[in-house]
């Protein structure tokens, strides 16, 4: 199973009412919870951990997870209100603004951590759950607990405006939670600005020598690449006609991790030895993914039988 461990929001998307004017409509969201449903549609055993509140929306997010096969045993629920995300599109780019104070997932406190059972092979962590206390620091403290025996995973996804005023302290998370991490994800622009600029190959090394086994980068409509110690793989995206980029990301996680799961590598030991082949499948099948769900409006992962 795959624990994905992170926010859920309600994103408010930019529509046009039938009257013409503009409006936004509320959608379940939030990178990780996108992970997690995009892993259950894709047939992976996926399972969600989140602060996520009692009220109408919280019953959104959860029916949400349900729907898409993903396992809600884990969820933390409380009657704080849920996180609100307004999304402004710029020719398909998401920028946000987001209401977080005293929510359900922010207010998440280390007391609220659940035991695992031993079905659970991996963790997946990122978002903007890593930015606010005391949320940011109960995750960094399961990722502690657990990153010792189960595989752990980390996209920091990160939202430079969401972290103005923050950014000493949510660097230096980071830069522990990686340390740990088995796998990381990064976008070009976030690896840019957690190393500055420079060869993409050349600095995902640098992050490899604090600890990680693998590095997986994507270029946005170029592709994505794979980089370990030994290896520098690439994979060109599919084209399609992109609609926005809503969870592309978060989409691309969920097709890695479902197809190293699917290969039988999500282990100590299987992700410090990845085959070419497996590293290039893993970057296959994210990619694809990835092109389904900027195709379409909003974070819409794609199910199993549209690949």
């Amino acid at each position: 199973m795959i624990l994905s461990c992170g926010e859920a929001l309600i994103d408010m998307l930019p529509r046009t009412s039938t009257e013409g004017e503009a409006c936004f409509a509320p959608y379940a969201g939030g990178a990780v919870f996108n992970t997690a449903i995009a892993l259950g549609r894709l047939g992976a055993d996926s399972a969600f951990f989140s602060g996520v509140s009692n009220d109408m929306l919280g019953e959104i997010l959860a029916d949400t997870l349900v729907a898409s096969n993903v396992d809600i045993r884990h969820l933390a629920r409380s009657d704080r209100p849920t996180t609100v995300a307004f999304v402004k599109l710029v020719n398909g780019q998401a920028t946000y603004a987001f209401y977080d104070e005293a929510t359900a997932g922010r207010m998440l406190a280390q007391a609220d951590l659940p035991i695992l059972p031993a079905t659970v092979s991996t963790l997946f962590f990122g978002g903007i759950s890593l930015v606010n206390d005391p949320a940011a620091s109960t995750y960094e403290a399961l990722q502690a607990r657990e990153a010792a025996t189960r595989v752990t995973m980390i996209d920091p996804n990160i939202r430079p405006g969401f972290i103005a005023g923050k950014e000493a302290e949510y660097r230096a998370r980071i830069m522990r939670m990686i340390a740990r991490a088995d796998i990381v994800k990064l976008s070009d622009e976030d690896l840019h600005w957690l190393e500055g600029e420079g060869d993409l190959t050349a600095l995902a090394r640098g992050l490899l020598g604090r600890g990680p086994k693998v590095v997986f980068i994507t270029e946005g409509s170029a592709g994505a690449r794979a980089v370990t110690a030994t290896q520098d793989r690439f994979v060109a995206a599919t084209k399609v006609t992109v609609v926005d980029t809503v969870g592309a990301g978060d989409t691309f996680n969920a097709g890695v991790l479902a197809s190293l799961d699917a290969a039988g590598v999500l282990s100590k030991s299987g992700i410090a030895a990845l085959s070419d082949a497996t590293l290039d499948a893993a970057l296959g099948l994210g990619c694809r993914a990835a092109a389904i769900t900027v195709s379409r409006a909003g974070a819409n992962p794609p199910w199993a039988k549209e690949l």
